[in-house]
């Protein structure tokens, strides 16, 4: 999909740009396969905010989506691409021989009309999911499970995909989007092709109101607080952090601290960290 600009009749034009969706069915999402979504405003169970500048937004419905595609050997027909408003793909809603239908993330490519199938016997074309093990070396894919049957959970945002780059011992190697090279086990499903919406990454939101129809409430920088209200508080004119890096309201890091633990389990299947160590 292309990206479409406007002319900047207003200001908040100017540098607005939106996802190009002409390309999308204008079909209404198919109702046996939608969810309610209730809002929490980054709240826990306990009440308590924990995920801060959430609230207010559009009301959306949860598309249910086959992230574990475990239909073997069952063609489904693409009857419409479409737009999902809780990730950043678009979506294609497959119609199976059986009647049965389902939504899968669309990879790149795909169209109204073609048809996939899941199973050790697909073809090696976008849309089709296989396990790894028969899947060949240097293939790009997309929607890869971590663990067998649990569904997919890697490589499944606008434009991402994983390389398979070698198997051995029962393991697939993959060079995941993040540059991360990681082992998961050969009988993971995984699907052929890129994730669609490539051109998702150039969308520039250009005013506040499309951050608030998302769901996002305005955020204050520390440094114009006051000191009781923030560490980066304070000060003559315009401060520095005074600290050797910027933290959180509460003292913690800011720019992200390790939290993994130390032995973790699967440790022993990432081969090369994404920060190369």
């Amino acid at each position: 999909m292309a990206i479409k600009v406007y002319k900047p009749t207003i200001n908040s034009m100017r540098n607005k740009s939106v996802t190009d969706y002409s390309g999308l069915s204008k079909v209404a999402p198919e109702k046996s396969l939608l969810a309610p979504l209730k809002k929490h405003s980054g709240r826990n169970s306990y009440g308590r905010i924990t995920v801060r500048h959430r609230g207010g937004g559009n009301r959306r419905k949860y598309r249910i989506i086959d992230f574990k595609r475990q239909k073997f050997g069952v063609e489904g027909k693409v009857v419409t691409l479409e737009y999902d408003p809780n990730r950043s793909a678009f979506i294609a809603l497959i119609e199976y021989t059986d009647g049965e239908k389902a939504y899968i993330v669309a990879p790149e490519g795909l169209k109204v009309g073609d048809t996939v199938v899941a199973g050790p016997d697909a073809d090696i074309k976008p849309g089709n999911a296989l396990p790894l093990k028969n899947i060949p070396v240097g293939t790009f894919v997309h929607n890869v499970e971590l663990y067998p049957g649990r569904g997919a959970q890697l490589a499944r945002s606008a434009g991402n995909m994983a390389q398979l780059m070698a198997k051995e011992n029962g393991l697939a190697l993959l060079r995941l989007p993040s540059s991360e090279l990681r082992n998961v086990p050969e009988s993971c499903m995984a699907t052929i092709g890129q994730v669609g919406n490539t051109d998702h990454e150039n969308v520039k939101i250009g005013k506040a109101g499309r951050k608030r129809n998302m769901g996002w409430r305005p955020t204050v920088r520390g440094s114009v607080m006051n000191p009781n209200d923030h560490p980066h508080g304070g000060g003559e004119g315009k401060s520095p952090v005074g600290r050797p890096g910027p933290v959180t309201p509460w003292g913690k890091p800011a720019l992200g601290y390790k939290t993994r633990k130390k032995h973790k389990q699967s440790d022993r299947l990432i081969v090369r960290r994404r920060n190369g160590k």
